[in-house]
């Protein structure tokens, strides 16, 4: 077993104000600072404010290792797109992430696996770490889940790649549409074998990646997954910094259980 940190990334949509945006931002800084896997970087925690805070919210994080990253950018990097937001720019003001491909923004605005492939790429022109949002939009058996979730994750990647050596970073996130904003996550022995199907099937084709879990994820949740999942991806659930608390020593606690299980070898030298 291979000790492996944790990715914890909260999506904070459209449902904030400024001033709570900022005082959420803080509150999230005091529990980094606090917490031990945060502090020792063997957890990763990721905020996703609005586009019109995310200056302020990096202000707000400053000396902290929050990380703050957007909902969303645009495929290109400048230009006469109205309304839109380049990752040269969010790069610039110092996010470090960025959401692409959420189920919102394939069914509201109708976003295509050609759009959403683009976006990834670019992202990695500008050293952006993708958070690629996939997921099968009604419940199915987890061998079909977890194919479709493969050919969008593969359809963006190579595209977005262009033949070239497959990116540095990534961060994949399951998320079944028909758990987003349902009042209990998918079954935890579903999202097991989704995870651990795509986990196999990317081995080959991605240098450095890892999943979490979104779909009305919370504090528990990360428990009961166990070492399927690398995070979670939190919404409405992480409102309450106290529910962000509790994910982040439950990370903590899966981490020194890992570590348990991985005894040394009292005779490093011996050979059979």
């Amino acid at each position: 077993m291979t000790v492996t940190g944790t990715t914890v990334a909260i999506s904070l949509k459209m449902y904030f104000t400024g001033a709570r945006t900022l005082e959420y931002c803080r509150s999230l800084a005091d529990l980094a600072e606090r917490d031990p896997g945060v502090r020792s970087g063997t957890t990763d925690l990721i905020v996703l404010p609005t586009f019109v805070w995310l200056s302020a919210a990096l202000g707000a994080v400053r000396d902290s290792k929050v990380h703050i990253g957007a909902q969303d950018l645009a495929t290109e990097d400048s230009g006469a797109f109205t309304g839109e937001v380049s990752g040269a720019e969010l790069a610039e003001i110092g996010c470090t992430h960025v959401e692409v491909g959420h189920a919102e923004r394939r069914s509201l605005f109708h976003e295509t696996d050609t759009i959403i492939a683009a976006k990834i790429q670019a992202a990695f022109r500008h050293g952006l770490i993708p958070i690629l949002c996939v997921g099968e939009p009604t419940r199915t058996n987890p061998m079909t889940a977890a194919e479709l979730c493969t050919r969008e994750l593969l359809s963006a990647v190579t595209t977005a790649q262009g033949g070239s050596e497959p990116p540095d970073r990534m961060i994949i996130a399951y998320e079944p549409f028909w758990a987003i904003g349902a009042a209990q996550p998918a079954p935890s022995s579903y999202v097991a074998e989704v995870c651990q199907r795509v986990r196999i099937a990317l081995a080959d084709q991605l240098r450095d990646f890892a999943i979490i879990y979104g779909g009305s994820a919370g504090p528990g949740l990360l428990t009961d997954l166990g070492t399927s999942v690398d995070g979670l991806f939190l919404g409405r659930f992480a409102h309450d910094p106290g529910a962000v608390a509790a994910v982040l020593s439950e990370a903590t606690l899966r981490r020194e259980h890992q570590s348990a299980q991985i005894l040394p070898d009292p005779h490093p030298d011996s050979k059979t």
